[in-house]
């Protein structure tokens, strides 16, 4: 499992320019509010689910969006979902509660989490996820996180979360 100077070394490897924002410890988007606005870009909110079938989810979104879970199961084709186990997601991604973040996709080697990805966050210039660690936050362009993406092989399912519809993947383009 990739530390958060790890990660930060691997972004560099694959040349994706970042700024990374040390901060004090926040464990939910509410407790960010302030730090988030010394911030430029769009700030996000990470959930890790688990369906009833097992099938792990990571959901990142713009850090206002309202995700109903009761609905969002049929919309992304999953069973019925539930919040993953700090365990689990630990096991998994390599990070603890109040640091999941997409750049712990990185450490999903085994490609066993499902990315489901807010269209507002697909369509911002620059985003911003914890870069593994709760006490930092890494803008990145969002060519870079694109590559990101690419170079670990993850490509996201893109929901807009306002009309709760998956929507054409503009990563893609």
């Amino acid at each position: 499992m990739r530390t958060p100077a790890e990660l930060l070394a691997f972004l560099d490897r694959i040349c994706v320019a970042y700024e990374n924002h040390a901060h004090p410890a926040v464990f939910t988007v509410a407790e960010g509010e302030a730090i988030k606005l010394a911030i430029p870009g769009a700030h996000t909110k990470n959930l890790f689910l688990k369906d009833a079938k097992d099938q792990l989810w990571l959901i990142s979104a713009e850090g206002q969006a309202s995700i109903d879970l009761k609905r969002l199961h049929p919309v992304i084709g999953s069973a019925r979902l539930s919040f993953g186990s700090a365990v689990l997601m630990e096991a998994v991604l390599g990070v603890t509660p109040g640091s999941v973040t997409a750049f712990a996709l990185a450490n999903d080697t085994g490609h066993k989490v499902r990315f489901v990805l807010d269209r507002t966050l697909a369509e911002a210039g620059q985003v911003n996820f914890h870069p593994l660690t709760n006490t930092a936050t890494t803008t990145i362009s969002q060519a870079g996180f694109r590559d990101f993406l690419a170079t670990i092989g993850v490509t996201p399912l893109v929901v807009d979360f306002s009309a709760m519809t998956v929507v054409e993947n503009p990563l893609a383009r």
